[in-house]
């Protein structure tokens, strides 16, 4: 392992004034995925500033009575806080499917946002990647692929974002904050994250010495009561996603009211199905609609051999997720 430098940080300000000036340093919050990276020798910081003491670990309310998430706040926290369990349940069982327990305990929200791919070729730093090593290529479209993505990709990459948290805050429609040297802004899950294009080495739209400060999840509604989370993995625990979604639905006499999809594990960001919501919405739900909307989500799909399985895996799940959703609606269940 490379050599490196250690600083605490006690305030953001204190943070980006100390990584904007190292162009070769890197903000350290759990390190649980950071960590293993740099023992893989995937990165190289020459300087760790460590921001735990600098960032908030707690949840507030707002004025609006959404909840105020601090970016160093651990998983484990944020998926047991009552108020997150009760109006917000997507939210906790993505946080639960995650990982282990001793990781949850470990990791924060921020972190969990910026996590890196786990795709085989990014990790090894013997192959070529171009998330890694920009134009080097990407082995991965004629190589090993099968958990790879099938949305959002390019030439240059088909690697998958692997948050469970960023799929369920993509369905609440939550807002990430962030400073850095211009300030403080408020951005989109949908303007946070970018897809890979021509340069896959980014994963999101931040720029060096940006620091995610908190997460900010609108005000509960009847919509964000009734809303789950479904993973689908190769093994009961631990694994990370071959497939998910987050949903949340109100029908009215079975015709649907209000609606929000998110996959995982099918792109490089947390996927919001927005076209499979827009056919949906105001339309009967029954299993054929959903499987009929979600393949309409996929035309736009790039299919190869081994992951092509990912579209009608992700109908199916949909599929299941908003049977059960609907009918505890019906029954008057949160």
């Amino acid at each position: 392992m490379r050599a490196f430098g250690y600083q605490r940080a006690a305030s953001p300000a204190d943070a980006v004034g100390a990584l904007t000036g190292h162009p070769e340093a890197a903000y350290l919050g759990g390190g649980t995925n950071l960590v293993d990276l740099m023992r893989l020798g995937v990165v190289r910081p020459s300087l760790l500033v460590d921001v735990t003491s600098a960032l908030s670990g707690e949840i507030t309310e707002t004025e609006e009575d959404g909840l105020l998430v601090g970016a160093g706040m651990r998983n484990s926290a944020l998926a047991a806080d009552p108020r997150v369990r009760r109006h917000y349940p997507v939210l906790s069982q993505a946080l639960l499917a995650g990982a282990s327990g001793q990781l949850r305990n470990m990791a924060t929200v921020g972190g969990n946002l910026l996590q890196r791919t786990r795709c085989l070729y990014f990790q090894d730093v013997t192959k070529p990647c171009n998330k890694r090593a920009p134009g080097s290529g990407c082995p991965a479209i004629a190589g090993i692929h099968r958990d790879l993505a099938i949305l959002g990709v390019s030439e240059s990459c088909i690697a998958t974002h692997p948050s469970d948290m960023a799929v369920a805050l993509a369905a609440l429609d939550a807002v990430v904050y962030v400073e850095g040297e211009a300030g403080r802004r408020a951005l989109a899950l949908d303007d946070f994250y970018r897809l890979p294009g021509d340069d896959p080495s980014r994963d999101n739209t931040l720029s060096h010495g940006d620091l995610v400060t908190a997460v900010e999840l609108p005000p509960p509604t009847d919509l964000s009561r009734l809303s789950t989370y479904r993973k689908v993995r190769d093994r009961a625990s631990y694994a990370f996603a071959v497939g998910s979604v987050a949903a949340a639905v109100t029908v009215d006499d079975d015709v649907v009211t209000d609606i929000r999809v998110a996959f995982g594990a099918v792109a490089p960001r947390p996927w919001r199905a927005r076209v499979a919501e827009d056919a949906l919405r105001g339309h009967p739900l029954n299993r054929e609609a959903v499987v009929a909307a979600v393949a309409r989500e996929m035309e736009r799909a790039s299919l190869l051999p081994d992951n092509a399985f990912k579209a009608d895996l992700s109908a199916r799940i949909a599929a299941e997720v908003l049977d059960r959703l609907a009918a505890s609606g019906r029954q008057g269940q949160p």
